[in-house]
């Protein structure tokens, strides 16, 4: 059976399921700030790219910002999506504004618009197929772009997420870590009948030992013996295509994969809803990182979600490549550290003291653009306004001076838009005193640390 006519009879199930839910990704993406940005930067099609036996198309965007050895994301759409559609509505280039990496979004380019992620060619180390396809422009980017081949990241959506577990196994010398938004693990889609569905998989009919997950995955490279790439997991409870049962078994995999227990060693909620495990590490870039929805169906990624991707991945700067700083903002005369008050994530919550404790909504990582991100890159410290007296609160992330901050030798924060001092209103060491804008003082209440 040829590559084409398999892919439609994955469109005859995968798509028919999926046609009503991909809108509704996109819906939900869209709720976020637009992919599309205030920049001479735009997605351009890349050919002849290398060896292509999935028949793929290429698209690439660096941002403007991108350094001279920029960090690669490679970011996988969902079936009856494409890759123009998937840069215009997830966060991902925003971000690459934001941070200076490149992204690579393949396209599926066949009827149904789904990835192979089932035949035994797309299973295996250059095995061909659409892995090797992606692998070929991983390959391409690094050369022919001065990209850096130590820090390549993959990331996908449904169909993408799978892609994203199969890449994670086949090319485990290409990818630093990966990030799958509704998935199942590598090789559970896999069937010999040339159909691209496996009904038993979706379903989540099929469920395997750690051990038995673990060793698909390194079948699909005998030999490799080099470091195998981290993985973060996302998955809501009531996914209707792709069951949440898929979810625990991924985890099962890939911690077998990685050599760490099945035991979190880190449990929390960063948001209403979700329950975040780490695995073998507390930390953002742990090698195991799941997070469950509470209640959402088959709609990742939902706004924000894409910012934990790039923390986890470190393209934040917080893996330490980007000469950054994560830790809590410790303010000086008080003894307190900077805090988001009741770990709200509402856009305009003004900051405030409070007794340190390590909570996300006390971590905070100073970025090489000069800003202050919260709650892994999800939001930014913004000056609401440029005069004294002008409160200091969270918002999205948008790349304005109203957002940047300089961390002065003398232990001052100044907003880059208006020189003003980071201050604890009425110099006060009570908790939960709030935080704003004044004028630099050399007072106790205006010096901070970071870390």
């Amino acid at each position: 059976m040829s590559r084409k006519s398999k892919k439609r009879s994955v469109r005859d199930v995968l798509v028919a399921l999926l046609m009503a839910i991909s809108p509704l990704i996109a819906a939900l993406v869209l709720t976020g700030t637009s992919a599309t940005t205030a920049s001479a930067a735009a997605l351009t099609e890349v050919t002849n790219f290398g060896s292509n036996p999935g028949n793929l198309r290429m698209y690439v965007y660096r941002p403007d910002n991108a350094p001279a050895r920029p960090a690669v994301l490679v970011a996988v759409h969902y079936c009856t999506g494409t890759a123009p559609t998937f840069y215009t509505n997830t966060e991902f280039a925003r971000l690459a504004d934001q941070y200076g990496f490149i992204v690579v979004y393949p396209d599926a380019n066949v009827s149904g618009q789904c990835f192979d992620v089932s035949s035994p060619q797309a299973l295996k180390h250059d095995g061909g197929s659409d892995p090797t396809s992606i692998a070929s422009m991983v390959r391409y980017t690094v050369q022919n772009m001065n990209a850096d081949a130590g820090r390549v990241y993959v990331t996908g959506a449904s169909s993408g997420a799978m892609t994203t577990n199969v890449l994670l196994g086949d090319y485990p010398d290409l990818f630093k870590a990966g990030t799958a938004f509704m998935g199942v693990p590598f090789g559970c889609f896999a069937t010999t009948d040339g159909s691209g569905w496996n009904s038993d998989c979706a379903t989540g009919r099929i469920t395997k030992t750690p051990q038995a997950w673990g060793d698909l995955v390194r079948g699909a490279y005998p030999g490799y013996t080099g470091a195998r790439p981290r993985m973060q997991l996302w998955h809501g409870t009531e996914d209707e295509a792709l069951n949440y049962v898929n979810f625990g078994e991924e985890i099962k995999q890939w911690t077998n994969v990685l050599g760490v227990s099945q035991t979190p060693v880190f449990t929390d909620s960063p948001q209403s809803g979700w329950t975040r495990t780490r695995y073998g590490s507390a930390t953002t870039q742990a090698p195991v990182e799941a997070i469950s929805i509470q209640g959402a169906k088959h709609v990742l990624p939902a706004s924000g979600m894409a910012a934990r991707a790039i923390a986890f991945f470190g393209l934040d700067g917080s893996d330490g490549t980007g000469g950054t700083t994560t830790g809590p903002v410790h303010a000086t005369g008080s003894g307190k550290c900077l805090d988001v008050p009741g770990s709200s994530q509402t856009n305009g919550t003004q900051t405030q003291i409070w007794d340190c404790n390590g909570g996300t909504n006390q971590t905070w990582t100073s970025t090489s653009t000069k800003q202050l991100t919260v709650y892994g890159g999800a939001k930014c410290l913004d000056a609401t306004g440029t005069t004294a007296g002008a409160k200091v609160a969270i918002w999205d992330c948008n790349g304005g001076t109203n957002q940047q901050w300089n961390l002065n030798s003398n232990g001052t924060v100044t907003s880059v838009q208006s020189g003003l001092c980071l201050d604890v209103t009425g110099a006060s060491t009570a908790g939960g005193a709030l935080v704003g804008l004044w004028d630099c003082n050399g007072g106790s209440n205006q010096q901070w640390r970071l870390g």
